[in-house]
């Protein structure tokens, strides 16, 4: 039996935020020890927040599916809030502060531009 996509899997915002998600993964690795259930967690959930409002609002009416992209947009934003606090507790460099701004607007954009589109 093969697997059907769901629909918002093809959507090119859903697979952007997955990569973010692990590279989110991928730095907060590094992070220390005692920030694990603070700053490492809530960085991990915003980015994760993202897919999972795409996914579910993706089900529902373009009014519930529009709400549920504000709220992944929101994420982007505290993504961008958590990295820079990263960067100045020096739990990664400018740099990886660079690359996670970049994804956050990207996808922001992206989120945008789906939301006009319904």
């Amino acid at each position: 039996m093969r697997n059907e996509p769901f629909d918002f899997e093809n959507l090119k915002v859903y697979q952007r935020a997955l990569e973010y998600v692990d590279f989110v993964y991928r730095v907060t690795k590094t992070f220390p020890k005692e920030e694990l259930f603070s700053l490492t967690d809530q960085f991990k959930r915003a980015a994760t927040s993202i897919c999972l409002n795409i996914a579910e609002g993706s089900g529902g009416t373009k009014a519930e599916f529009n709400q549920y992209l504000k709220i992944a947009r929101r994420s982007t934003r505290e993504c961008v809030s958590i990295s820079e606090i990263s960067c100045r507790q020096a739990f990664f460099d400018e740099e990886t502060k660079k690359q996670s701004r970049m994804f956050c607007t990207e996808i922001s954009k992206m989120l945008s531009g789906l939301m006009k589109s319904l």
